[in-house]
């Protein structure tokens, strides 16, 4: 049926209807067809309008992400903007909720902060420099611009300052503290034993045959061959259309390459940042910018007036520094002072909307490009590749039209000569190999290909990289025979036998310690290793995780008598325990950094509620509007 489809899309009706889809999009624009009217908003938030472009640009990124994060074993169906835009959608009105309510609350960030965080990312940095080249690359491979990008920091730091303040505001009290103390800091005694499942494993050959041949029959269904394809395929890759690269294109590549400026000279500085505080008069405000030009003109070292007068916290901490720039980093008076500074010298007051700044240019790396020689393999590479893509996609458009209505690949491979390979049997959950690849596992599974007789689409597996298969065979599900599968059935049967009789043990083992047997004694009695633990804390790493996991579980005991029980582990060993005593923690005798890291972890707790009370309300008590 598909394949008629196909030929349908051939015909004159097709090619009409076509056309006159073409033609209301030239009358009428793609915008108005698909969003409706003048206002093209997908989304409203408060009144604030959310963009078709947002929304694809935060697809357009998450794509990216999960494409980096897959690699050449990425599911195409996870890319599909369908699935991501709702996600995306969601994502992008939490986020505007929570910049709204930042800016209501008056905060601000100011450029050199923005320009210091930038300037600190370890993914713009080369050998721990900041690197121009390596920031505009990755900006641009993720879809933002320079403006773009310091946009979305100065929103995301607006975010997280009111986050962070929100969810710092936490504290916890001293009736807090002490009931936390008491879970935290309890204390348990116990006597455990261990019955490890090795102990009663027997060996293969004391399984009966009449056992194997009754679990054989009882679970036929479970001994099925898997099912598998054998296909036929085309393999393209650009590396195949690789062609010889002359010394001349060598040379005209590398002096394009180094006359673009991307080998900038670059400037490290440091600054001192005087912002007019709330309240403060501008004679006081002026009186602390004097006093920071007369201790710097009296020689004083400027990373330590930085750390003593600097209003920028967080480059203070660093004596000032804020890394390198090429001179599009910073505020433009910044950077026009920067210019002007040669290594050690300090400047004037310099005002941005910032405040005022007092800079120094701390290093200076001139921008000289690498030699012909260190890019010449990176170049040739280039452009051998450059023009063995363009030949690489002029065969793939053949081969889409050739493969679209072709019973097989034999004509097209002909036509194109390219050459026919065979795949070994492809399982559905295949783990490595070409075929390993989602996209080639959907489509040799898929209706069409493997029941239909048709080729695939000529997919696009990676980079520079396409397949086209069609189904040589299709090998279907079959019970296995017996004599396959015996050995498989043995170790069931041995590991069920095994698991059956440690549990059986373990409760063995817990009546008699309830009926006044020892731990000591039954375990000695039985060859069994036993322990005591006195006074453990739910922090405490003396005992197996699933036992701890398990005791600090149990009901603590009456005064006097014990609680007694058993837990296996991931291991499938069994531990028989008895808790004999339980005390409730206490915060009084703590040593001070654990009492402080038990404020801490109340205080999270509570600010991890208040964060996400703060974001329900907002979500509560705001007006969206979802086209």
């Amino acid at each position: 049926m598909l394949q008629d489809i196909r030929k349908s899309t051939q015909g004159t009706t097709a090619k009409i209807i076509i056309g006159l889809i073409v033609v209301a999009f030239a009358f009428w624009g793609v915008e108005t067809l698909l969003f409706g009217g003048s206002d093209n908003s997908v989304a409203k938030v408060n009144g604030e309008k959310i963009s078709p472009a947002e929304l694809q640009q935060s697809v357009n990124i998450e794509q990216r992400r999960l494409i980096a994060a897959m690699g050449d074993n990425f599911d195409p169906a996870m890319l599909e903007d369908q699935a991501l835009s709702q996600r995306a959608m969601q994502g992008i009105i939490a986020r505007r909720l929570l910049l709204q309510s930042a800016q209501d609350m008056g905060l601000q960030i100011s450029d050199a902060q923005v320009g210091a965080v930038i300037g600190s990312m370890e993914q713009f940095q080369v050998d721990g420099q900041f690197s121009e080249q390596m920031y505009r690359a990755l900006l641009s491979e993720s879809g933002y611009s320079p403006a773009s990008f310091k946009q979305s920091m100065v929103d995301d730091m607006l975010v997280n300052q009111a986050r962070t303040g929100l969810a710092g505001s936490e504290f916890a009290t001293p009736d807090e503290l002490a009931l936390a103390a008491a879970i935290v800091e309890e204390q348990r005694d116990l006597r455990y034993m261990t019955l490890p499942l090795d102990r009663f494993r027997v060996e293969a050959a004391d399984v009966a045959e009449s056992d194997v041949e009754a679990f054989y029959q009882a679970n036929q269904e479970s001994f099925r061959s898997p099912e598998s394809v054998v296909v036929d395929y085309i393999e393209l890759r650009d590396s195949d259309f690789a062609q010889p690269v002359s010394e001349e294109q060598i040379q005209a590549a590398y002096n394009e390459e180094i006359s673009h400026g991307e080998y900038q000279a670059q400037n490290r500085v440091s600054h001192i940042l005087l912002s007019q505080q709330s309240g403060e008069s501008d004679s006081d405000y002026q009186q602390r910018i004097a006093s920071v030009r007369g201790a710097l003109d009296a020689g004083e070292s400027f990373a330590d007036v930085a750390s003593e007068y600097s209003d920028d916290i967080g480059s203070a901490m660093n004596g000032g520094d804020l890394g390198f720039t090429s001179g599009d980093v910073f505020p433009e008076p910044m950077e026009e002072a920067i210019a002007a500074l040669a290594v050690g010298e300090v400047s004037g007051p310099v005002v941005t909307d910032a405040g005022t700044h007092f800079i120094r240019v701390t290093e200076h790396q001139a921008g000289e490009p690498p030699s012909l020689e260190e890019l010449r393999p990176a170049l040739q590479e280039r452009l051998s590749l450059l023009e063995a893509d363009a030949e690489l996609l002029g065969v793939v458009e053949s081969l889409k039209d050739l493969t679209f209505n072709a019973e097989s690949l034999e004509m097209p491979a002909k036509e194109l000569g390219l050459e026919i390979k065979r795949s070994d049997a492809i399982v559905r959950n295949q783990a490595d190999g070409l075929f390993a690849s989602a996209a080639l596992l959907d489509a040799a599974f898929s209706e069409e290909v493997l029941d239909g007789g048709m080729n695939s689409d000529v997919i696009e597996v990676g980079q520079g990289h396409w397949v086209v298969m069609h189904a040589r065979q299709h090998n279907k599900p079959e019970i296995l025979p017996l004599a396959d599968v015996r050995e498989q059935i043995v170790a069931s049967i041995n590991e069920q036998n095994a698991e059956a009789a440690v549990r059986a043990a373990a409760q063995a083992a817990v009546a008699a310690l309830r009926s006044g047997e020892s731990v000591e004694d039954f375990a000695k009695g039985n060859d069994f290793e036993w322990q005591v633990e006195i006074g453990v804390t739910r922090r405490s790493n003396t005992m197996p995780a699933d036992l701890a996991l398990d005791a600090f579980r149990l009901q603590p005991p009456a005064e006097g008598e014990s609680a007694v029980d058993f837990v296996a582990s991931r291991s499938g060993d069994y531990y028989v325990y008895q808790l004999t005593r339980v005390t409730p923690g206490s915060a009084q005798g703590l040593p001070e950094a654990d009492k402080t890291g038990l404020r801490r972890l109340v205080s999270g707790e509570f600010g991890q509620l208040v964060d996400s009370e703060y974001r329900q309300g907002l979500r509560a008590n705001a007006d969206i509007e979802v086209m």
